[in-house]
């Protein structure tokens, strides 16, 4: 089962934020509520989840559970 919600957590000033994942794209740039930088995914992760989310995003939990969409292949 995909779980939809993951939990952001800032680099800079560590603010965590809770938000539902969308499920027909990558989420690419997120603005921290708190200290205002923008995150963007790092080197070879699809999206923002994916790089500072407590889950990845429903893509690649769809892959790992051998049900791949492709939309989030690096």
């Amino acid at each position: 089962m995909i779980e939809m919600p993951s939990t952001l957590t800032c680099p800079k000033c560590g603010h965590r934020s809770t938000h539902t994942m969308p499920t027909d794209a990558c989420q690419y740039i997120h603005v921290c509520d708190q200290c205002g930088v923008t995150l963007k995914p790092k080197t070879g992760d699809c999206c923002v989840y994916c790089s500072y989310g407590d889950v990845p995003c429903p893509p690649i939990q769809d892959e790992r559970a051998g049900r791949d969409q492709g939309c989030c292949t690096p």
